[in-house]
């Protein structure tokens, strides 16, 4: 049997270019040799190779992070090359970047989400508008970036003002959000049609940390990941219900990880990525190991899925 011709498209112009590269590396290693023929591209500099090269290509991987990649332009050029890839298309990648979109649709859905307003450029000189419609502490997001870039967390009023221009330099639409103290964790999902919640991780900061930021989430050792997580059974069936809800309320396809808050006795939804980070002990792989699935077995799921939809 020839070996799948698989674009490995890694890189990109984001913030989250390194951590793509970091991911890519990882991928390349698990699929040498046997089943792939891995060819690497990356969409800073090639894409007029990848778009030559689309005759001889079966398949794709993507594995971009952020702004053009995760938000559906990729996705929608390699709809226009005939290239299967894997995860969601345009619509559901670009209203799961959209982190207010993505919310309204949780809402209009039913699934729990903090409060939270838009915030507006004028804001940054006079916040009180959010301050009247929202409670101290908040989260301030900027709308369509990944990995925690250009967010805050704002404990005193003095300090939203400051925050929303951090934001703002990484984006043109900001949230403000009610901050919700709890465990985070979160949910992957596998599928097209039919759809497997994997096992819950339990993601926990150390305690230099506020929040699971940026450091946190790629500086080694700062944060510990426990999975399955140490929750009760009907807490761990509501989070994959959620989980599964909101995959399908997005109109996904072959997977997601969705981020949620516990307090006390709820949850929280906090966003959806469609492209998670994918190294060996990233949070997607570690929650497929603990349902079967080693690394290299999560890479060929990912891939069947693709070819599948075509």
């Amino acid at each position: 049997m020839a070996a799948i011709r698989l674009a490995l498209i890694a890189g990109g112009t984001s913030g989250e270019r390194e951590v793509s590269l970091k991911g890519a590396a990882e991928v390349a290693r698990a699929l040498e040799g046997g089943r792939y023929e891995v060819v690497r591209y990356d969409p800073a500099t090639d894409l007029a190779r990848l778009a030559n090269d689309a005759p001889s290509l079966d398949a794709a991987f993507i594995l971009l992070h952020g702004l053009h990649g995760e938000d559906g332009t990729m996705q929608g050029f390699l709809d226009l090359l005939g290239i299967p890839y894997q995860g969601s298309g345009v619509l559901g990648s670009a209203l799961a970047m959209d982190k207010n979109l993505a919310k309204t649709l949780y809402r209009l859905h039913g699934l729990p989400v903090a409060a939270w307003e838009m915030a507006r450029p004028a804001d940054r000189q006079d916040p009180d508008r959010l301050l009247s419609r929202l409670r101290l502490p908040l989260v301030i997001k900027p709308v369509r970036q990944g990995s925690s870039i250009g967010m805050s967390l704002v404990r005193e009023a003095e300090q939203l003002g400051p925050a929303l221009g951090t934001a703002f330099a990484h984006d043109s639409e900001v949230m403000v959000e009610e901050f919700i103290h709890g465990r985070e964790i979160t949910v992957g999902v596998l599928g097209n049609r039919e759809l497997e919640p994997l096992p819950v991780v339990e993601i926990i900061p150390d305690s230099r940390f506020e929040f699971f930021d940026y450091q946190a989430k790629y500086q080694p050792g700062a944060s510990r990941e426990i999975c399955p997580a140490d929750i009760d059974d009907r807490l761990r069936d509501r989070a994959w219900q959620y989980a599964l809800a909101a995959h399908r309320a997005l109109q996904l396809r072959g997977y997601s990880r969705t981020d949620m808050i516990i307090a006390g006795d709820e949850l929280y939804l906090l966003e959806t990525n469609t492209i998670p980070g994918m190294t060996p002990t990233s949070l997607l792989p570690q929650a497929a190991a603990a349902a079967g699935y080693s690394f290299a077995a999560l890479l060929d799921r990912l891939i069947e899925l693709a070819l599948e939809e075509r």
